[in-house]
């Protein structure tokens, strides 16, 4: 047997249990799409089958005339931008320094932040309430803002840091042998060769805050305060015998941004996580 056959039939294999892996984790997605799609709502039953034999669409209307999601829509998109915003205002700058510029108690800094980001949440939860109490910001899109950006601006400084380290600094030594000052080489310079890394962080800044829910239900009270993993919850927690296909629907449409914007940015996103790596 030759090389080229060997090779053949060994990315053959590969690509055969690449889709069986694809497959296998679209299974979830396929069962809540049956189950949304359902007319007879037997979720629970010994008949129900992937394929159902009965189709309606009633259950995807009910997410939109029945439950206020359009308004948690809202919300959640709010909190996304204003804390994909404000993170990156505060983790490109940061991570930028922290790369290039060599100060004392650099390390421990980074260490220290690190060792914060890596404690769960619920840690946190008692401390976090009692500050948000004390500024009068519980119940507040502000407060969950000021909550986000804290956990995330974090992950983006360190996310950050890796592509700016696998940045040479003959480029930049080069842009200011040709008068190149330090606000234009930053914006010329460095700013686009690090896009696809910018462009990542954002992306997972706003999955964090899209799927969040440990801190909207504590801090938010009230379905006009709901954010869609909030909400979502509630069609599930409230209904238990009759909304799973209601509750299968919506949490396929809420999906459909984040697919969508992953699938507008998936270039960028590669190589911003491959390339990213390198280096920490």
């Amino acid at each position: 047997m030759t090389k080229r056959v060997r090779d053949s039939i060994g990315y053959s294999a590969l690509n055969l249990f690449m889709a069986g892996a694809c497959f296998l984790a679209l299974l979830p997605v396929l069962y809540a799409l049956s189950v949304s799609l359902s007319a007879t709502n037997s979720l629970l039953s010994a008949n129900f089958s992937l394929i159902s034999r009965t189709v309606t669409f009633r259950h995807y209307a009910a997410v939109f005339t029945e439950k206020p999601v359009l308004v948690w829509f809202a919300n959640s998109v709010t909190l996304a931008v204003f804390t994909v915003l404000i993170s990156l205002a505060v983790a490109v700058p940061a991570a930028y320094v922290f790369s290039r510029r060599k100060f004392a108690g650099r390390r421990v800094i980074l260490r220290i932040l690190i060792l914060l980001y890596s404690f769960p949440q619920v840690l946190s939860m008692l401390a976090i309430y009692k500050l948000l109490s004390t500024l009068g910001l519980i119940n507040s899109r502000p407060g969950l803002i000021i909550v986000y950006t804290g956990t995330m601006a974090v992950f983006g400084l360190w996310n950050m840091k890796g592509y700016f380290d696998t940045i040479p600094m003959e480029i930049e030594e080069a842009a200011r042998m040709d008068g190149c000052g330090d606000v234009r080489l930053v914006t010329r310079i460095v700013m686009p060769l690090a896009k696809p890394s910018i462009i990542v962080t954002a992306a997972m800044v706003l999955v964090f805050v899209w799927n969040e829910y440990l801190f909207a239900v504590t801090f938010l009270t009230g379905e006009s305060t709901y954010t869609l993993a909030a909400g979502l919850y509630t069609l599930q927690a409230t209904e238990m015998a009759g909304s799973w296909p209601v509750f299968a629907a919506a949490s396929l449409l809420i999906s459909l941004p984040i697919l969508i914007i992953f699938f507008l940015a998936q270039r960028h996103i590669v190589s911003g996580l491959t390339a990213g790596g390198v280096k920490g």
